[in-house]
């Protein structure tokens, strides 16, 4: 995880042969890792008490090990950066005194020393050992250094050399240091790191003292020119460092002031005595909380303090918000309790396909669902998904289903329509079986389509039935083949109609009561028999008798073989 990444960053560094230009370095990872922390902490706070909310146990992260971790590869570097500072502080010790001797020594050169050569031999040895002694101290380098020149210059000054290898070296040496000025000029105005300008700042100085001396008419102008360049880097320098503790004092007075409003924002906490109040001062403090990640860090000691009375501000606003969250809970198991037997309801209603009636009582349940009142916050939006998911799966189930049927019907309605203007085209061959065959086969096609719409479901009906009715009286049939196939035709109709249930049903209700008459009338017969035997001429009477009898017999066999061709009988 990226924690240890920022533990990894700092053990690197401590590898490293040279700590101590890397300090900013491992300032910046530290102050990175306890900003990621932070931030880490924070978010671990707000599941455990989201996790609350919901009623749930939520085991918080813990990064101890790896702060203990982080921290203790930072000591390690800092003890090794201090160890290294202390070695550097007691060689620059020893360099200045190292530098302080030569002066000394050079001074004596100056004052005591007669012999040119010897002089001259003198200051090589001196200056070739100036050069290679390292850094001294900070603040003692801009005196030793003038005291150095100073002794430099009266010393080149004093030495008497030929005239003609004296203004060669002036000339060359006033070169180098307008050179060097210019250079000094650009550093100013270039765009390098804080660290990068000082190092070369620092070779630029060294570089000027190794140039030799120039004629002194120019010297006091390039020296005045030299030091106004040098001072106005140290300027920008100074400058920088001064703009940086700007910048971390305007950042601990920004954090400063979130503390200081969500202070004043609690003070109003017995105000809030419901949902809506909470979810706009947690809305709040989540807003300052965003406004404090977008703050730059402080001041190391500053940063802390400022921080842990957030912290706590934001621990006291979460607590307040949970203890009411449970009481306002306790009020809502009820309403908990009712809400979800109406989401079992309503699953259950999810899959009907009896469309009116479900829907019906759907809108039941949504009015009983909205006279219940809130559930709380905790439970109402979690319900309320359930109940609004197990809804809309009828609806949208029902939707669908009439969508669909919409544009079969319509293409049910275009086939019907074509295949009763074939009917009206259509003229009777004069073979009768060909015409009847054909007529079934025109009666098939039109039950084999489906259902159309109901405003044009009578209408389509009425017209295929007119011509049909026409086509079957201009076949001019007789007898039972008229009686039979005029019955079949009338079924077949009967099952184009949208009406059909009903029809068939009261086609068998006549039946079975022509059937019902037929049995009475042949009852009464029968039992007249009885009379005719005591009467003259009673052979004659019994015989017409029998006649009615067995031709009422008959027609209930007709009746009954007709009620067998009606479907569902």
């Amino acid at each position: 995880m990226e924690l240890q990444h920022y533990t990894e960053q700092i053990e690197a560094l401590s590898q490293q042969e040279d700590l101590l230009p890397l300090g900013r370095i491992a300032s910046e990872h530290k102050q990175h890792f306890e900003d990621l922390l932070i931030e880490l902490e924070r978010q671990e706070q707000v599941k455990r008490l989201e996790a609350a909310d919901q009623g749930q146990a939520y085991e918080e992260l813990d990064y101890k090990p790896q702060k203990e971790a982080f921290f203790e590869a930072f000591n390690t570097f800092v003890s090794k950066r201090k160890a290294q500072q202390q070695l550097q502080q007691t060689l620059e010790a020893q360099n200045l005194k190292l530098k302080r001797d030569l002066i000394t020594r050079l001074k004596e050169v100056i004052d005591n020393e007669e012999k040119i050569g010897t002089a001259f031999q003198a200051y090589k040895e001196i200056h070739e050992t100036w050069k290679k002694i390292g850094a001294i101290p900070r603040e003692q380098r801009e005196t030793i250094q003038k005291e150095y020149s100073r002794l430099l210059e009266i010393f080149f000054y004093n030495i008497k050399i030929y005239k003609e290898l004296k203004d060669h070296d002036y000339r060359r040496n006033k070169q180098l240091k307008e050179d060097l000025i210019f250079k000094l000029k650009q550093l100013r105005v270039a765009p390098l790191e804080q660290r990068d300008l000082e190092a070369q700042l620092h070779v630029l100085q060294d570089e000027w003292e190794e140039i030799g001396p120039v004629q002194n008419e120019d010297w006091e102008l390039m020296k005045t020119a030299y030091w106004e360049a040098v001072r106005s880097i140290y300027d920008k320098i100074n400058e920088h460092y001064e703009a940086q503790r700007q910048v971390l004092k305007a950042n601990i007075d920004a954090k400063k002031k979130l503390v200081a409003d969500l202070a004043e924002r609690l003070k109003e906490t017995d105000q809030w005595n419901n949902f809506k109040h909470w979810e706009t001062q947690t809305a709040f403090v989540l807003d300052l909380q965003a406004q404090w990640k977008t703050i730059g860090s402080g001041s190391r000691k500053e940063n802390e303090a400022v921080y842990q009375a957030f912290r706590a501000l934001c621990d006291e606003f979460f607590a307040a918000k949970k203890n009411f969250s449970k009481e306002i809970d306790a009020a809502s198991q009820e309403i908990v309790q009712k809400k979800k037997s109406l989401i079992e309801k309503a699953q259950a209603l999810s899959s009907s396909t009896d469309w009116k009636n479900t829907a019906d009582q759907l809108k039941k349940l949504q009015k009983q669902w909205q006279d219940f009142g809130s559930a709380g916050q905790r439970y109402e939006n979690k319900l309320w998904k359930e109940f609004r998911a197990a809804c809309n799966g009828f609806f949208d189930a029902r939707q669908a289903h009439f969508e669909g049927q919409d544009a079969e019907n319509n293409n049910n309605l275009e086939a019907k329509r074509t295949l009763i203007e074939a009917l009206h085209q259509y003229a009777l061959p004069t073979d009768k079986q060909a015409a009847l065959a054909q007529l079934r086969d025109f009666q098939q096609q039109f039950n084999a389509i489906g259902q159309v719409g109901l405003k044009e479901r009578q209408n389509v009906y009425t017209a295929f039935k007119t011509r049909m009715d026409e086509l079957y009286k201009d076949l001019k049939l007789e007898g039972q083949e008229k009686e039979r196939i005029f019955f079949q035709a009338k079924l077949e109709g009967m099952l184009a109609s949208p009406d059909k249930q009903r029809l068939l049903q009261s086609e068998r209700q006549e039946i079975r009561k022509q059937i019902d008459f037929l049995q009475k009338d042949i009852f009464t017969l029968e039992n007249n028999l009885g009379f005719f035997a005591r009467s003259k001429g009673a052979d004659q009477l019994r015989l017409d008798v029998q006649k009615k009898v067995e031709a009422a017999q008959e027609k209930i066999k007709g009746l009954k073989a007709k009620l067998k061709l009606i479907p569902n009988e």
